[in-house]
């Protein structure tokens, strides 16, 4: 009986399945809004901490440290590097701590080998990340007024 390689376990099927991705990736970028770049960062910072604890669990160090620098780097190019601390005013202001605290959290889980670390920087997040999308809705409902 024929068995199609398993993308885990062929390391060629991985490169074809990460190209894929990255396709459908660069395609979706291409195609949103500023507000969807934004959704979009979120989305990647809890895949990439979904996957760091994954690689935690399973003992994968190199994977560990590939997921966990991923979502430092999202959050450090992408969304704090988004604020505009000027106009911002005290709202950007606090946003930026609070990316520099989950980053310096990132780095911690990373060193000490703990997800009770990475489930907080995701607990921090993922409200900022409901309201985002929440504002999305609200402005697609908006626009089609």
């Amino acid at each position: 009986m024929f068995s199609a390689p398993h993308a885990s376990s062929n390391p060629r099927a991985r490169q074809f399945a990460g190209a894929y991705h990255q396709v459908g990736v660069q395609t979706m970028v291409a195609s949103s809004s500023a507000h969807g770049l934004v959704a979009l960062l979120f989305d990647g910072f809890m895949a990439a901490v979904h996957r760091a604890k994954g690689a935690m669990q399973q003992g994968d160090i190199a994977g560990k440290g590939q997921a966990i620098g991923h979502a430092v780097r999202i959050i450090d190019e992408g969304l704090k590097a988004a604020l505009d601390l000027k106009a911002g005013g005290k709202l950007a202001a606090d946003l930026s701590d609070l990316y520099a605290y989950v980053c310096l959290r990132l780095i911690q889980a990373n060193l000490r080998n703990d997800p009770a670390a990475l489930d907080e920087c995701q607990g921090l997040l993922a409200p900022l990340r409901d309201a985002w999308q929440a504002i999305g809705e609200n402005a697609a409902g908006d626009a089609a007024n």
